[in-house]
């Protein structure tokens, strides 16, 4: 039997989070922690870095989806992952559009390519 993959985790405004767990992506692992969070005007920033770093602990999640304008206010803990696994991608929201030069990671990727080439 083959084993399970890894799931994607999603940190996000009501519409984000609705939207991916209506395609199926919500779970709960073997202690009972989902792998999504639903930011709400009244989260902390300490619950979203929080939620960020256990997310990045979790052996299961190989992917976190994070809205840019949340991202935005952990920007320090995202630029510190430095691992291509949980990869972390920066998207839009419905009242947020994405915007590149804010995301650290895909500057990131670009230096890299940049420097092979």
């Amino acid at each position: 039997m083959a084993g399970r993959g890894k799931l994607i985790a999603v940190i996000g405004d009501e519409d984000t989070c609705t939207g991916f767990l209506l395609g199926g992506i919500g779970e709960l692992n073997k202690n009972r922690k989902p792998n999504f969070l639903v930011v709400e005007k009244d989260t902390s920033i300490t619950e979203i870095e929080e939620t960020f770093k256990s997310f990045l602990a979790r052996n299961d999640i190989g992917i976190i989806l994070i809205n840019q304008f949340i991202a935005e206010m952990i920007r320090h803990a995202i630029d510190a992952h430095m691992q291509s696994i949980p990869a972390v991608l920066e998207i839009p929201s419905k009242e947020h559009p994405y915007d590149a030069s804010k995301d650290s990671i895909l500057r990131r990727a670009k230096d890299e390519f940049e420097s092979v080439v």
